[in-house]
């Protein structure tokens, strides 16, 4: 059977985007004329035929669901896929399971190759890459070929579907405000780029609970990693900056980590120099997965409950595809936020 040309393989030999290689062929505006010829003819020439979203079966149930994820490393995330296996698995549907790499590509292939014909739906939380774009035409495809979607954990206001999310920035303040009451005087923030929106959030609470604690927050205590240092060819790096960031403020006294990874290396950081965890330094992370409970000292954390976040993402996504096959009228899309606890463990006092 001869081999059929991928849309990846399109732009790699036109040496552009997929993303302008998907537009120039449904004609968007946002591509010149003389892009959408050159696409369209090399298209041509290779045969390619795309498979398109449209081919799932919008009338008829395949009872198939499918979920992108951007990292299957973190715990948070097989958390969730157990949520949405347990929910959807008691209503008769299926779950295969894609993954972005943190990659726009991957999850723009991933979409197309799930929704061939045998996908109802899909439950998705957006890669690295997606979100420092801001290209969300994929995701907007798929919601107007009638293919319903539910977002989680990382959303964004210009993608018109359902969500489910934890209050990132009441999380972090819960953090924050904890450390303050246990005595710590000068809070360090270890978090992404501004560009990830749970970062961000989580950023902005850290902002929050420390003016309203009348702490003029330090620039220079916000330390945000390039999410490349989140894989483990590099936690090196991620080690470097943190001992920097503690060579720079000899007295920091708390961190708030917006990850549990970043709060372990800084816990072993922190060891590495002679610093006592929780009697000179205390630590608080953010997900409360494998790593907060059996790392040493084991980490308090904000507890995300990742399979709660599942189980409503599976609901919702059962809801919407039940509504478009049976042609109901359309309701409002729904935002659910998911409550945050704080477990404390030893690395608090």
């Amino acid at each position: 059977m001869k081999k059929r040309t991928t849309l990846k393989e399109l732009a790699k030999e036109l040496d552009v985007s997929i993303s302008t290689v998907s537009k120039a062929l449904k004609n968007s505006p946002e591509i010149s004329q003389d892009t959408i010829d050159k696409v369209k003819a090399f298209a041509k020439l290779l045969n390619y035929r795309p498979n398109n979203i449209a081919l799932s079966l919008k009338n008829k149930k395949t009872k198939t669901i499918g979920i992108i994820i951007p990292d299957i490393v973190h715990h948070f995330f097989t958390k969730v896929i157990k949520g949405v296996e347990n929910y959807a698995n008691a209503k008769g549907y299926n779950v295969i399971v894609g993954l972005s790499n943190e990659s726009f590509s991957n999850e723009v292939i991933n979409m197309e190759m799930l929704a061939n014909g045998s996908i109802d739906g899909f439950i998705v939380s957006m890669s690295r890459e997606t979100m420092q774009h801001q290209d969300y035409q994929h995701f907007n495809e798929t919601l107007n070929e009638g293919i319903p979607l539910v977002m989680f954990d990382r959303i964004v206001n210009e993608i018109p579907c359902d969500k489910v999310a934890v209050d990132d920035t009441k999380g972090a303040q819960m953090a924050v405000k904890t450390l303050l009451n246990k005595g710590a005087k000068k809070i360090a923030l270890i978090t992404t780029k501004d560009y990830v929106s749970v970062g961000r959030l989580r950023t902005k609470g850290y902002i929050e609970a420390l003016n309203a604690n009348g702490i003029t927050p330090i620039p220079e205590l916000i330390l945000k990693i390039d999410d490349d240092l989140l894989y483990e060819d590099s936690l090196e790096n991620l080690e470097s900056q943190i001992k920097m960031l503690f060579a720079q403020h000899h007295d920091v006294d708390g961190i708030f980590a917006v990850n549990e990874l970043y709060a372990v290396v800084a816990m072993k950081v922190a060891k590495s120099l002679g610093i006592s965890i929780p009697e000179q330094l205390q630590v608080i992370g953010f997900t409360d997965g494998m790593l907060s409970k059996h790392a040493s000292p084991s980490l308090s954390t904000v507890s995300q409950h990742g399979e709660s976040m599942g189980q409503k993402a599976a609901e919702l996504l059962i809801q919407r595809i039940d509504e478009y096959t049976s042609e109901k009228p359309p309701q409002p899309f729904n935002s659910v936020i998911i409550t945050t606890d704080l477990i404390l463990r030893e690395s608090t006092k």
